[in-house]
Parts: C-alpha cells; sequence; structure tokens
C-alpha cells in the first residue's frame, strides 16, 4: 500500500524567545515491509545540521534557533510504500541489546496492579500469550480521549480505567516487562479510512518473542500493525519515541497547534 502523509506542528509563544533547540524524530526508517520513496523534514535551521541516529537505531534532526523568534513550524511529510507482515519486524537497524528492553521507566513502572492484570490475562512469552494481553489491556482501558495526559504513567492509566493509544501501549509494555519479555514503544501513523485524509498519529507496542523477533501489538485497535501503519520511532517508552522534544529560554507560555494527514496513494502516484 501506498501511504502519503503530511505532519505539521505549530508552536506559538506569548512572547518571543531568544533561543529553542528542538530533537526531531520525524523520518521514518526503510525496512522489511515498509520503504520510503520520498520524505522531507522543515523546520528552523534543519539544513545546517547533519542528522544522527540514536541509541535505539532512530534518526534524529537536533535543530536550534538563536535568532528572536514568536513561533516555531515543522513539516514533516512525504510517501512510503507498506505490506502487510503480520507485526512481525524484520530488517530494521536496532542497537540495542535485547536486555535494554526489560528496562522499566517511571511511565513504564509495573507494579501489583500491572502484574496481575498480566497474570489473570494468561501472558506468556509466546504469540498466544501476547495476544491475551493485547485484549485485557483494551477490556482494562477504555478508549476515551482527553481523559489523560501526555505524562500519565501505565499505573495511572490502569487506575483511571480509561486512556488513548499512548496509555494502551504503556500498560502492554509494562506488564510484558513484569514476566521479563523485553518490550518496547512505537510512534507512528495509521490509515484509518482508504479515501480521505485521516488525523492519525498513532502508538503501539512491540515484543521480543522467540523464533519471530519483535512483533508489534495495537491494544488501542486489538490488532498487530498491517500495511496500514507506518512506523515513526522507537523507544522505552513514550518520551524516548517523541516525535518532536524540545526546551527552549524564558518564561512565556506557548500553544501547540498539530495536523496530520495520512492518505492511500495509488501506487503509480508519486
Amino acid at each position: 500500500m501506498r501511504i502519503s502523509i503530511g505532519h505539521v506542528s505549530r508552536y506559538v509563544y506569548s512572547e518571543p524567545t531568544k533561543y529553542s533547540i528542538l530533537a526531531l524524530r520525524l523520518t521514518p526508517p526503510s525496512f522489511q515491509g515498509q520503504r520510503v520513496v520520498e520524505w522531507r523534514v522543515s523546520a528552523p535551521g534543519i539544513d545546517a545540521v547533519k542528522p544522527f541516529r540514536d541509541g535505539f537505531g532512530n534518526l534524529v534532526h537536533l535543530v536550534s534557533c538563536t535568532e528572536e523568534h514568536a513561533e516555531s513550524l515543522i513539516i514533516a511529510k512525504g510517501v512510503v510504500d507498506t505490506e502487510d507482515r503480520a507485526g512481525i519486524v524484520r530488517g530494521l537497524a536496532d542497537p540495542a541489546p535485547l536486555r535494554v528492553y526489560r528496562r522499566h521507566t517511571e511511565k513504564t513502572m509495573p507494579t501489583e496492579e500491572i502484574r496481575v492484570l498480566a497474570r489473570e490475562a494468561g501472558a506468556k512469552p509466546d504469540i498466544r500469550g501476547m495476544h491475551n494481553l493485547m485484549h485485557a489491556v483494551r477490556d482494562t482501558i477504555d478508549y476515551q480521549i482527553g481523559t489523560t495526559t501526555p505524562h500519565t504513567t501505565a499505573t495511572e492509566a490502569l487506575k483511571e480505567g480509561k486512556g488513548v493509544c499512548q496509555d494502551h501501549a504503556h500498560v502492554f509494555i509494562a506488564a510484558a516487562r513484569s514476566l521479563g519479555i523485553p518490550a518496547r514503544y512505537v510512534s507512528g501513523y495509521i490509515l484509518t479510512g482508504a479515501d480521505e485524509p485521516s488525523d492519525a498519529n498513532h502508538a503501539w507496542a512491540e515484543a521480543w518473542l522467540e523464533g519471530l523477533g519483535w512483533v508489534g501489538f495495537d491494544p488501542a485497535n486489538r490488532l498487530c500493525p498491517t500495511d496500514k501503519y507506518v512506523r515513526l520511532a522507537t523507544g522505552l517508552d513514550s518520551t524516548y519515541a517523541a516525535p518532536i522534544r524540545g526546551s527552549r529560554r524564558g518564561i512565556a507560555n506557548e500553544e501547540l497547534d498539530v495536523i496530520v494527514e495520512v492518505q492511500q496513494q495509488s501506487s503509480q502516484q508519486q
């Protein structure tokens, strides 16, 4: 499937700032089942920097603006070809050893409540066990926008019983790691309709299963990623895989507007 993506982020400051720095993980990788046909990221000063790969293999543009400015505009757009690989990830460069993905973070700490969820779900280090966990997470956490924040932890989301794809992924990861299973967070995009553009930045999880390698699980939609998914970045949790992270000097407030459009193209379009 050929998918076109446009991702626009606009930060507007209540008063001009003289310095800001942004880490952009906005470039999707090519691997088995995903091929980047064309891609472009634009941001203040990006043409003057050389991208690098972080410890998880993500391509990162580190850009800064040292002139007084009242807004920052970041645009990522391009075309990606995808294939349905039933969630199995192969051919993706990843410099981190598996033991790193057993590491607990503040957002994915496996508390007793999460251990109970994993145990009652019948979660095991095999494909059936992870499917059981995926459904258990979705059964426990209703999908509701606006009930959690980007800082919500897995335990908080589980207690609330409501959340979004980020929360589903964090709970799944925390539960998997509680069993000693390497698990990681994935940010990306999903095509929700074939004919119309969709506002569809998304997140899911992956677990390492012996004999299969990395396999994706999307508890929010109760399925393994298909050719409607475009992978962007990965990490231990949403902090490590965030498309944009940054800081600035000053005490001005900021407003963020994000527009994401994901649309299917015919294979002949460029």
